[in-house]
């Protein structure tokens, strides 16, 4: 019997297999975050992203040292958002705005 693998390395394969992916992930974890743990996911969303296209790669595009990348997106880091613009463009993505349905 196969052992079964973590949760996050499987995420991780995945995005490396398929680079679009980080498109479609990244915005569901976005449109969460406000729900329950929607936070935690969204920077374990980055931290999957990042990982997928190499840490060291994504810290050195951002203008910062690896250990603080891995230091912001750990499930206790809190990036401000300037690390988190930094790393969505070193990523080679950006966040985009959209009116909630509410507020139409």
């Amino acid at each position: 019997m196969k052992a079964s693998r973590p949760h996050d390395e499987l995420v991780v394969e995945m995005l490396k297999a398929d680079p679009d992916m980080a498109d479609v992930y990244l915005a569901t974890a976005l449109e969460e975050a406000n729900l329950p743990g929607g936070q935690f996911a969204l920077l374990a969303a980055l931290r999957h992203i990042a990982e997928a296209q190499g840490m060291a790669s994504v810290a050195e595009k951002a203008g910062m040292p690896r250990e603080s990348l891995y230091r912001a997106l750990s499930p206790r880091g809190n990036p401000t958002i300037k690390t988190l613009l930094a790393v969505l463009a070193a990523s080679g993505l950006q966040l985009g705005v959209t009116r909630t349905e509410q507020h139409a």
